[in-house]
């Protein structure tokens, strides 16, 4: 029985996955470990990760990777999220991560990370759901793909995840003016109406979230519900009533609601400014919350690697670490 792990580095944590497969199962989990990080206070006005940030997520790899040592062997893939891929010092980080831990990380393009979500997606609901769109609003950047088997026929990523709109248009996370809004609305609305072959919620299609973001905004919709809701679905005509409840809100007081973590406060009224945008522009009333996204992708296709699939993924996965100490780098 083969077992594989992914060490996910992003914006506010650090964490370390590891599954294996049995009959019966798609992914049985064997291990998990969270580090939390806080980078968005560590960036500067071009992106770059400062010196405690870089330390930072030198300090998380290393934790992860030596919370458990009876996981030295495991296959593993260790990749950096839009924080480190996008920052300017990206390299730098690496190399920095590298020499201090031994775990050399990898980056994947927004597409790819794309492809990943509809792969997990895809799994989750199973072969017989037919068309599927996927939704996944990041800190960086917005990924969408849509398709009818295993692999998406159609991938986009685009720069308005919910952390890059906070920092150029909600600095604090404050919402500005009536006006204000209206302006950010209509900037994310002209970005989504220029992507060529944007695809669309037809007839028949299960419309699929996969992030935080979205499920944060499912929980605050249902928690604000007269009638018992569901949280793993997000409608349209909640996600406009809940703009205004977050917009009223400082960051401290919107950590309060409920649904809405701590950390991700700042950045939950951009990050439902960009999920109503998104909806609006693909068409879809409504979105089921899927709990699986890039990560779980990435998993699967690492599985499949492992037992030699017939028809695997081999070529699509991304580049992997290795097998030695956790994910000792390439």
């Amino acid at each position: 029985m083969r077992q594989a792990g992914v060490l996910d580095v992003g914006c506010h944590s650090a964490l370390l996955t590891v599954v294996r497969s049995r009959p019966g199962h798609v992914m049985e989990p064997v291990f998990s470990h969270k580090v939390r990080l806080r980078l968005h206070e560590t960036l500067d006005r071009k992106g770059r990760l400062d010196d405690a940030g870089v330390e930072s997520v030198e300090r998380a790899v290393a934790q992860a990777i030596a919370s458990d040592p009876r996981l030295r062997g495991t296959d593993m893939f260790a990749f950096a999220t839009s924080v480190i891929r996008d920052a300017p010092n990206r390299d730098e980080v690496i190399r920095r991560v590298a020499r201090r831990t031994g775990t050399q990380l990898s980056v994947l393009d927004g597409e790819e990370e794309a492809r990943l979500a509809y792969v997990a997606a895809r799994q989750w609901v199973g072969p017989a759901a037919g068309r599927l769109l996927v939704l996944d609003v990041g800190g960086g950047t917005v990924e969408i793909a849509s398709g009818t088997g295993d692999q998406p026929h159609s991938v986009h990523s685009l720069p308005l995840g919910a952390r890059r709109i906070t920092r150029d248009w909600l600095p604090g996370g404050i919402a500005p003016s009536k006006q204000g809004l209206t302006e950010i609305r209509r900037y994310l609305r002209r970005k989504l109406e220029a992507v060529p072959d944007l695809p669309r919620a037809e007839p028949g299609t299960r419309v699929l979230a996969c992030s935080k973001t979205f499920e944060q905004l499912a929980r605050l919709a249902a928690a604000r519900g007269k009638a018992q809701r569901s949280q793993r679905k997000l409608a349209l005509s909640q996600l406009h009533a809940s703009v205004p409840v977050l917009a009223a809100a400082n960051p401290a007081r919107r950590a309060k609601l409920p649904g809405i973590s701590r950390h991700r406060a700042e950045q939950s009224l951009a990050g439902a400014l960009v999920a109503e945008a998104l909806m609006e522009a693909c068409e879809a009333k409504a979105v089921e919350v899927c709990p699986w996204s890039t990560r779980e992708g990435l998993l699967l296709e690492h599985l499949a690697t492992l037992h030699d699939t017939p028809g695997g993924p081999e070529s699509h996965r991304p580049g992997r670490t290795g097998k030695s100490d956790m994910g000792v780098g390439e």
